[in-house]
């Protein structure tokens, strides 16, 4: 585990080596392969970066990177955003929102996943020495991801339960998190995953529940992407429906649009075989 210092603050970062030794074994992969994998890739191939959902963590993403950067033959980097995980905490993070000397504070702009696309995601990249990575998010972070390749370069997008617009489903599940963070188990549960559980979860909560917030619509910057792209929902999703992936609105042979059948809003989590198939033999196509 690494610590890197981006936009004043120290992230913690997890790199996962590539084992090009296991690559294409996996049987539920080649299943999905029009053509399976057999042995491993001959060239290097691009490394993934995976971005966390709205109450995640370098912890709470479990080994699941590694199997699928062992599916694909591929290097892999993991980073808790700002607030979470062992990443710096926000100061006064139910505060005004303000930033002095550099150093952010308070609550959450409106605008937050477009900073986190847009300034620190490139200046964590150039400190990790990563060029046009592969970027593989899941929920907030996919919405991340989305932002960052409509600006920057990727070898290819892959975004599971993205958000690129608010719901009125979004926004009552998000009600619920806060009654049972209040009053309920989810405090606990989220504890052992960040070394400020209260910093992480009200920069989530607060901001998606304010009245600014409601406006989020990303789909415009989503036409701006040129890398191909796998967009991934669960059918009983709590936190978005199928407009989410319907509305990234792309040429047929750019996206790949999966539908998860009794899968909510973690397809790595409820389908956790069916999701790595889908996304390394995606991945097979790309450098």
């Amino acid at each position: 585990m690494r610590r890197i210092e981006v936009d004043r603050a120290q992230l913690e970062v997890q790199h996962i080596a590539a084992n090009l030794s296991l690559c294409g074994t996996d049987r539920s992969v080649a299943t999905l392969c029009p053509q399976p994998i057999v042995g491993c890739p001959p060239a290097r191939k691009t490394p993934i970066v995976f971005l966390h959902e709205g109450l995640g963590s370098v912890a709470m993403w479990r080994d699941w990177p590694k199997q699928v950067c062992q599916a694909t033959g591929r290097e892999g980097w993991v980073y808790s955003r700002r607030g979470y995980g062992q990443s710096d905490p926000v100061p006064d993070v139910r505060g005004p929102p303000a930033r002095a000397h550099g150093q952010r504070s308070g609550r959450l702009r409106p605008d937050y996943m477009h900073h986190e696309a847009w300034t620190v995601l490139p200046a964590l990249l150039d400190e990790l020495g990563l060029v046009a990575p592969v970027l593989l998010g899941h929920s907030d972070g996919a919405s991340i991801a989305l932002l960052h390749a409509s600006r920057h370069a990727v070898a290819a997008c892959v975004v599971m339960a993205p958000h690129v617009m608010v719901e009125d489903i979004s926004v009552q599940s998000i009600e619920q998190a806060r009654v049972a963070f209040e009053s309920g188990e989810l405090r606990a549960r989220l504890a052992p995953y960040h070394a400020d559980v209260d910093c992480a979860f009200w920069q989530w909560n607060d901001v998606w529940l304010s009245q600014g917030f409601r406006s989020f619509d990303i789909r415009l910057d989503c036409r701006s992407l040129h890398a191909p792209a796998l967009a991934i929902q669960g059918t009983d999703d709590p936190y978005g429906s199928m407009d989410q992936i319907d509305q990234i609105l792309l040429p047929a042979h750019q996206i790949e649009r999966i539908r998860l059948p009794a899968c909510g809003h973690s397809p790595h989590r409820d389908q956790t075989q069916l999701t790595t198939a889908h996304i390394t033999r995606f991945l097979a196509e790309q450098p």
